[in-house]
């Protein structure tokens, strides 16, 4: 992989960093008790099951299933906003029956199209309780019965063979450790062929939809003595290198890098690469681009992402209302019934976004970002104009709420997030249903990756207007691509960029220090008497013990700060002494220790205390919460909240998000973890009071500039960073912010190039 400075990396196929953790599918067997719905065109189907000696809803696209049928089910409980509790299946398998009363029952029930009751007679008669067998491996045995032609004989048997192959593909996966969810996918494309299809070629797991890791399918291949010379082979790691280039943030990568990064991993020839790349593109799964004599491969839905992305900001930057207006005059009006004056640049910007259908307004902290966005929202007001206020993650939402005074909501669900049968997520809003509104107010552009922007502007009728307000110094997207960075410097998007720090925020040395960091100068870390305080530790272990001094008494003695509400542990990584997961075990212990009073669960290996902090990992659009008489739906990545009832016989509990009170049972426990401490790159869009800023004695790969940048502008108040000196002028010198692969920047230059 290639970077800025021209160093070359070889990717590892063996590590995956692009997708959330998926969830092990439960297994649950019992008998059908009710069909309560069932739509024949989707194969939807709700079914009241028997599961020991408790009632179970069970949903899924799972055909015509019988009362009476004794299913095996793979899957994970749900909490529908609507019908409660539910078993969502994945996969599922009739279980044989073994006697021969029990063989007939299975029969007559209709569960092999074709069979009916009098068949089923006929067939167990003759064939007793070898009947399953003969279905099962001689089918055309079945015309030995008087009226069963050799025709339908066979297609008894290829039924019986598509409602039964499960049991043996997860027999056949089973040795080699595949998780079911990956099971789940493949049998879903393709059914009772699964294994014939896997050892023709065992790479097909890596597909896209199925997602088995490159190096879980290289096992599975030696295992069959698949040959590693094989196109197949090849043509699956280019698929999966170019995934794990996404999950590093590139939306394309190089041809050249590519060949090397493969040939090198794989080791095999560049003939043998070549004819697997070309297939590839052929096949549509990959798209072949040409940008100023340099050749980039694309994953398919990441050239369609860019390519859209680019043609959009293009007609919306053509369109034409009428010319320049100077808005000055309604600016000053604003600015005299707000109390306040706004300097050169912020009227620029103001006007700019009056004039521009996308605009881009940036700068660092304390600059006046907020002052002038507030300013456009007044603005447009007085003119009439419909506003949209949106940012990527809820915290980030509400704090661009907090901050103007206007509702704002995450990116999704202003988009509104349809979850489909087959569990893809698709915005409801798009081109045939766009967004009812004058000009939609992105804050947070930095953390927007290429496909949810794509999503966003096809939510966009061209005569809106798009404002981004961003830092493109902070972190970019955990998603591929650098969207801010990429319009800015393409040249064609209107910028302002706000410099000027305000006299107000020039006295705290939180502003002042993150502006040294970013333009490569070395904080001022002696200065006791200000927001900005630095504490040397030579050792992790001496840093884990002063963040518990200072969490525990220190700040709430010297400040009053809560040490749950006001106070934010930042890492940089999850992992090691000073990694969120030890400092999340340990603060957890100092600030919420066990107590008679306090109930407790062990869950996963994780233990749950009522009164612990936690956060949420992933967006639940599901999730009913009540504050008041008010109820609604949804919980977002980044929430914090705070378990307030544990229940460990049921493995519940309740947790209060800043007011709004959720239920959790155990499937959504899954996507929480304790948020005493959280990494830099869950921490972004959202301000505490106090921030504490571990270093680790050694991190090479995360010491970086604009890493630290992002973590000291967390901070509201009180700042503090506890490591050396050394390690601080490592991150401030190391600007080695990897370039990321994209050519959204040449595309659009492409479009006002050939106009």
């Amino acid at each position: 992989m290639q970077n800025g400075t021209g160093e070359f990396y070889i990717m590892d196929l063996s590590t995956n960093r692009s997708g959330e953790e998926k969830q092990e599918l439960i297994q649950l067997s019992g008998d059908v008790e009710d069909v309560v719905y069932y739509n024949e065109n989707s194969a939807y189907i709700v079914l009241d099951m028997k599961i020991g000696s408790e009632l179970v809803t069970a949903v899924g696209c799972m055909g015509d299933v019988r009362e009476g049928e004794r299913l095996l089910m793979y899957g994970n409980y749900v909490n529908s906003p609507k019908y409660g509790r539910q078993f969502k299946v994945e996969i599922f398998d009739r279980t044989l029956p073994s006697d021969t009363n029990a063989i007939r029952k299975y029969l007559a029930s209709g569960a092999i199209k074709g069979v009916g009751a009098s068949l089923a007679g006929k067939i167990v008669s003759r064939f007793g309780e070898h009947t399953i067998e003969v279905i099962e491996s001689e089918p055309e045995r079945l015309a030995e019965i008087k009226g069963v032609t050799r025709e339908k004989a066979k297609l008894i048997g290829m039924e019986f063979h598509n409602i039964t192959g499960l049991r043996k593909v997860m027999t056949f996966f089973s040795k080699y450790s595949v998780p079911q969810y990956v099971i789940s996918a493949a049998w879903r494309a393709y059914g009772a062929e699964l294994i014939r299809e896997v050892c023709k070629n065992p790479y097909l797991l890596c597909s896209s939809g199925i997602d088995l890791k490159f190096e879980d399918a290289e096992r599975i291949a030696q295992d069959l003595d698949f040959p590693p010379n094989s196109e197949e082979r090849v043509y699956a790691g280019i698929i999966c290198m170019l995934k794990r280039a996404a999950g590093e943030g590139h939306c394309c990568l190089p041809e050249s890098s590519l060949c090397i990064s493969v040939t090198q991993a794989l080791i095999v020839s560049d003939k043998l690469y070549y004819s697997a790349l070309q297939n590839a593109v052929s096949a549509g799964d990959l798209v072949s681009c040409d940008i100023y004599d340099r050749h980039y491969i694309f994953l398919s839905e990441y050239f369609i992402s860019e390519t859209f992305i680019a043609q959009k900001i293009y007609d919306m930057l053509r369109y034409d209302d009428g010319g320049e207006t100077d808005f000055t005059d309604e600016i000053t009006a604003v600015a005299i019934s707000n109390g306040i004056t706004y300097e050169s640049r912020q009227l620029e910007a103001i006007n700019a976004c009056m004039n521009n259908h996308v605009f881009i307004l940036t700068g660092g902290p304390g600059t006046g970002k907020t002052t002038t966005l507030n300013g456009v929202i007044e603005l447009c007001r007085r003119r009439g104009m419909r506003i949209k206020l949106a940012a990527p993650t809820g915290r980030a939402a509400k704090r661009m709420s907090d901050l103007t005074g206007a509702p704002a909501q995450t990116i999704h669900r202003l988009l509104e997030v349809d979850h489909s049968a087959d569990g893809v997520i698709v915005f409801r809003h798009c081109e045939e249903n766009p967004l009812d509104c004058d000009i939609v107010i992105i804050d947070e552009m930095s953390m927007v990756d290429t496909q949810l922007f794509a999503s966003l502007l096809r939510a966009l009728k061209n005569s809106a207007r798009l404002v981004m307000v961003g830092d493109s110094n902070q972190l970019p997207s955990v998603g591929a691509g650098n969207i801010l960075r990429d319009l800015i410097d393409s040249g064609y998007v209107p910028v302002v960029e706000l410099k000027e720090i305000f006299r107000q925020a020039a006295k705290s040395l939180i502003v002042t220090n993150a502006h040294s960091i970013i333009h490569g100068e070395m904080p001022e870390l002696s200065v006791r008497d200000n927001d900005f305080f630095f504490m040397r530790s030579d050792s992790e272990e001496n840093t884990l013990r002063l963040v518990i001094q200072l969490c525990k008494t220190r700040l709430p003695k010297a400040y009053g700060y809560d040490p749950k509400d006001d106070i934010q542990v930042l890492c940089l990584s999850r992992m090691g002494v000073v990694g969120t997961e030890n400092v999340n075990k340990e603060l957890q212990l100092a600030l919420n220790p066990p107590s008679k009073d306090k109930r407790e669960m062990n869950y996963m290996g994780v233990l749950i205390r009522d009164g612990d902090k936690i956060m949420q990992t992933r967006n639940d659009y599901d999730v009913e919460w009540r504050r008041g008489d008010e109820v609604s739906h949804g919980i977002f990545n980044g929430d914090i909240g705070k378990i307030i009832n544990t229940d460990k016989v049921n493995h519940k509990c309740d947790i209060d998000f800043e007011g709004r009170t959720a239920c959790y049972d155990s499937e959504m426990l899954k996507k929480l973890e304790h948020a005493y401490a959280m990494t830099v790159h869950k921490s972004q869009g959202s301000e505490y009071p106090a921030v504490i800023i571990l270093l680790p004695v050694r991190m090479d790969r995360l010491s970086y500039r604009n890493l630290l940048y992002t973590a000291v502008t967390r901070a509201k108040k009180t700042l503090i960073i506890i490591g050396t000196e050394a390690k601080v002028c490592e991150m401030v010198n190391q600007d080695r912010r990897f370039e990321r692969f994209s050519c959204l920047k040449f595309m659009l230059e492409d479009h006002f190039v050939n106009e």
